[in-house]
């Protein structure tokens, strides 16, 4: 396990969900061990996410927002202007720690920082996930 880990920021401003989420996948498939890892700041336009556990009745908005069919877990999700979303793509084995142990450390750090929400906290919050 490296004791130094970098987190590369980028603010990619208001991109559309599916290519954000394909360009996510490309990233992950094509990492090699000791990459750096990388936090992606967005917003999208109006669009539902509907995971592996969604139903289609779950959506109501159908007609006005798009829908797209995702293999992450979950149900349906909303995501859209003024929503700042922070994809952390990770390398968890470079860090030692499993997907229970980024949640656990997630959990504490933001629940530490909850009165100040922002998305400098946020990032405060990935920082102490590597060890800043």
């Amino acid at each position: 396990m490296n004791d130094v880990h970098t987190l590369l920021v980028k603010h990619l401003g208001r991109v559309e969900y599916e290519p954000t989420w394909r360009a996510m996948q490309q990233f992950t498939e094509s990492r090699e061990q000791g990459s750096t890892s990388e936090a992606w700041i967005v917003e999208h336009p109006p669009v539902f996410t509907q995971g592996q556990a969604g139903k289609p009745e779950h959506i109501l908005a159908v007609k006005e927002i798009p829908v797209v069919q995702s293999d992450r877990g979950g149900q349906v999700t909303y995501h859209g202007p003024g929503q700042v979303v922070i994809y952390l793509l990770l390398n968890l084995r470079d860090t030692g720690m499993g997907i229970r142990g980024l949640w656990s450390s997630s959990s504490a750090a933001s629940s530490s920082r909850a009165e100040r929400i922002s998305v400098t906290t946020c990032l405060e919050c990935v920082q102490d996930l590597l060890g800043h």
